[in-house]
C-alpha cells in the first residue's frame, strides 16, 4: 500500500535532488554526439554560446523567469531541459511517497537512471553500454541491502531479461532479415531485471509493449510514411514501464 506516513523531508529532498540530477541528465542528452563537454566547462547558450550567469543555472526556475528563452539572443531554450528536470523531480517525489527510507532513495536512483536511458533513446536512439551496465550493477548492489529484492532474484532477473530480448532480437533478424530491436534493448531489460527480479519482467514487457503501441498509433496519425520504415525508441518504453512497475509494486506492498 502507499506509504501511510510519508516523510515530507525525504520527499522534499528527493524532489530537490531530482531537479539537480535532471539538469545534468538534460545537458548530457542535449549535448550527446555534439562533441561539447558534459561534465567540465562552463554552461552556455546552445545558440549564441554566451556563458550563462549563476542565476541562469538554477533548474526549472531560471527557465520560467527567462520565459524559456536566452536573455541575449532570445532563442528558445530546448524544451528537453525543463521537461527532464521536472520529470526527475517527480521521480524523486513519487519514490518518497511510495515507500520510506533507503528503499525510496534506491527507487529514485533507479528512476533517474531509467530517465537518462529513456531520454537518450527517445532523442538519439542509443542506449550506452556504460549506462546499461551501471543500471545492472546498481541493481545488484541494491539486492545486497534491505532496499533490494535479494541477490538470487536479481541475478535471475538480469539473465532472464537480457536473454529473452536477445533471443527476440536475433530471431526477428533471422526471420525478417533486418533488425527489429536495438542492441541496447536486451541490456536495458536485463538491467531492469536486476532491480525488480525475473517475476516482474512479464509486467514490464506488457507495459512497454502497450506504450510502444500507443506511440506507433501516434506516428501513424502524424506521418504519411509506413510504420515499417520508422524507428521507435522501445528502450524509452521499457524505461517508463520499468519505473511504473516499481512504483506499483511499492504501493501494492509486493
Amino acid at each position: 500500500m502507499l506509504n501511510p506516513l510519508p516523510d515530507l523531508r525525504l520527499i522534499a529532498a528527493l524532489g530537490l535532488v531530482g531537479v539537480l540530477v535532471g539538469s545534468f541528465i538534460a545537458t548530457a542528452v542535449v549535448r550527446w554526439g555534439t562533441g561539447r563537454p558534459i561534465v567540465i566547462g562552463r554552461s552556455r547558450c546552445d545558440d549564441c554560446a554566451r556563458v550563462l550567469a549563476p542565476v541562469e543555472l538554477i533548474p526549472l526556475i531560471s527557465a520560467i523567469i527567462s520565459r524559456f528563452r536566452c536573455r541575449t539572443c532570445k532563442a528558445p531554450i530546448d524544451a528537453l531541459h525543463w521537461q527532464i528536470e521536472a520529470t526527475a523531480c517527480l521521480v524523486g517525489v513519487f519514490a518518497g511517497m511510495a515507500t520510506p527510507g533507503i528503499t525510496a532513495i534506491a527507487g529514485a536512483i533507479f528512476g533517474w537512471q531509467l530517465l537518462a536511458l529513456g531520454a537518450l533513446d527517445a532523442r538519439h536512439f542509443i542506449l550506452p553500454n556504460l549506462l546499461t551496465t551501471a543500471l545492472a550493477i546498481t541493481g545488484l548492489a541494491a539486492s545486497l541491502s534491505s532496499a533490494g529484492i535479494g541477490p538470487s532474484d536479481s541475478i535471475a532477473g538480469g539473465l532472464v531479461g537480457f536473454l529473452s530480448l536477445w533471443l527476440v532480437k536475433h530471431g526477428y533478424r533471422r526471420l525478417r532479415g533486418r533488425d527489429g530491436l536495438g542492441g541496447g534493448d536486451p541490456k536495458l531489460f536485463g538491467g531492469i531485471g536486476c532491480w525488480l527480479g525475473w517475476q516482474a519482467l512479464p509486467h514490464i514487457l506488457l507495459g512497454a509493449s502497450l506504450i510502444g503501441l500507443v506511440m506507433a498509433v501516434a506516428v501513424l496519425r502524424d506521418e504519411q510514411e509506413p510504420l515499417s520504415s520508422r524507428r521507435l525508441p522501445f528502450g524509452a518504453c521499457l524505461a517508463l514501464a520499468g519505473f511504473t512497475v516499481w512504483l506499483a509494486y511499492q504501493i501494492a506492498g509486493a
